[in-house]
């Protein structure tokens, strides 16, 4: 395939980004198969129904099935272009963990044909695409691969394409958002330009696979650095017995100025996890993008750390009281507001943390699911709502700044640690 639009596309992963993806392309005129290894997920989408929160993202699955241009499996089938859109987290020591991609690039390997279009979206390391093309070259010696120090064009197109998106607003944002994509040569970036030309609006640069890669670790390392200084700033206003707030809204009345706000830490799929790619590749270079990294790995400790100050206020103003009696509200589990996703969110760590604490004395408020997850230590904790936090818990932790949390004021005759600046009339100054 040249610069000619893809008919059949297959997006690999219906998370977060590949399954709006996949409902966009469709909407768009595309034939789209959806490939997931999640049985429920593929059940999911090919009843007409959706296992994630996004807004707008049921209507257009349900269209997209119903007209049959949008379908889902376990098994890879041929199709003019791939996009691969899984996880891409690291390990305990920081370095990146690929298997996720290795695997789906495995699974294509054997439907692959000669011209076909072969994208990677999920955020990763420098080096990933080309890491990627090795592994289908070792399931497809019969292809000819693209050589970036060879003009000669191979069989197959290889490119990097990072999603830029914000959740809340990801299809919109699919659609009119500029795409930096780099290929392995420049034909490779030119045959997946064409593939984007279907359904984006914005720009589509063309750069090299590795640029791109970096471009988009170099986004999300900003907004880390930026938000690590914001909640460094925080902690600093803690100890002197400033209003964090109040703070930040007098220093941006400068022109030049503008100070994120802070929170319980930095969460999602990205920003918390992209900054130690940079740092994987350049250890010594990457001085400061690994000290924000550390420094808003830290939040949530320090947040613990209130609370236990005011479990200790009120055990020392009721002396014969008991630990155990005392009662905690968390509000808010996913990383950011009004969505349902929980991946690497401060507030979950620290609503799980005191979970392992408190135990079914920890409330959690989280309007945006309807169970506490099974597979992290929480699930000891009760899921509630709002009115039976506000009348039950002794000390109430605003962990994100969901919509509905800022219509309600808590009572006045509880501890509140507000993370986020919301109810901040009634508590700390963080």
């Amino acid at each position: 395939m040249t610069e000619a639009v893809s008919k059949t596309i297959c997006v690999v992963g219906l998370g977060y980004i590949g399954l709006p993806t996949a409902a966009v392309l469709a909407a768009h005129g595309a034939h789209v198969i959806g490939l997931d290894i999640n049985a429920d997920v593929v059940a999911t989408i090919n009843r007409a129904d959706i296992h994630i929160v996004e807004p707008g993202l049921g209507p257009m699955v349900r269209s997209a099935v119903q007209s049959g241009r949008l379908r889902a499996t376990s098994n890879p089938e041929p199709a003019d272009a791939f996009l691969i859109a899984v996880p891409t987290p690291f390990m305990a020591d920081h370095e990146p963990d690929l298997k996720f991609v290795e695997a789906a690039a495995r699974a294509i390997a054997s439907v692959i044909r000669k011209g076909d279009v072969i994208i990677l979206e999920s955020t990763s390391p420098v080096g990933a695409t080309a890491q990627m093309a090795q592994w289908i070259g070792e399931m497809r010696p019969d292809l000819q691969l693209p050589d970036p120090n060879n003009a000669a064009p191979g069989d197959i197109y290889i490119a990097h394409c990072p999603e830029r998106v914000l959740p809340g607003k990801v299809i919109h944002e699919l659609v009119v958002n500029d795409r930096v994509i780099g290929g392995l040569t420049p034909a490779c970036a030119n045959a997946a330009i064409g593939v984007y030309k279907l359904f984006v609006k914005g720009a589509c640069i063309k750069t090299s696979a590795r640029t791109a890669e970096l471009c988009k670790l170099a986004e999300n390392s900003f907004r880390d650095v930026n938000i690590a200084y914001a909640n460094e700033l925080s902690r600093i206003c803690d100890k002197l017995e400033i209003n964090v707030w109040e703070l930040i809204s007098l220093a941006n009345l400068h022109p030049r100025v503008n100070i994120l706000n802070p929170g319980p830490g930095v969460g999602g799929h990205c920003i918390a996890v992209d900054p130690w790619f940079i740092v994987s590749s350049a250890p010594e270079e990457a001085r400061l993008i690994r000290t924000a990294r550390e420094v808003n790995d830290d939040k949530p400790g320090w947040v613990i750390a209130k609370v236990d100050a005011a479990v200790a206020a009120i055990q020392s103003g009721n002396p014969d009281g008991l630990k155990s009696e005392i009662v905690i509200g968390c509000f808010g589990l996913a990383f950011k507001a009004d969505i349902d996703d929980l991946r690497e969110s401060p507030a979950l760590d620290i609503a799980t943390r005191l979970a392992n604490q408190f135990g079914k004395n920890a409330l959690i408020v989280e309007p945006n699911i309807a169970e506490l997850p099974s597979s992290v230590a929480i699930s000891g904790a009760q899921l509630v709502d709002v009115s039976t936090a506000f009348e039950q818990a002794d000390v109430l932790v605003l962990l994100v700044d969901h919509a509905s949390f800022k219509t309600v004021k808590p009572p006045t005759d509880k501890i509140v640690i507000d993370t986020r600046g919301i109810w901040i009339a009634n508590g700390p100054s963080d």
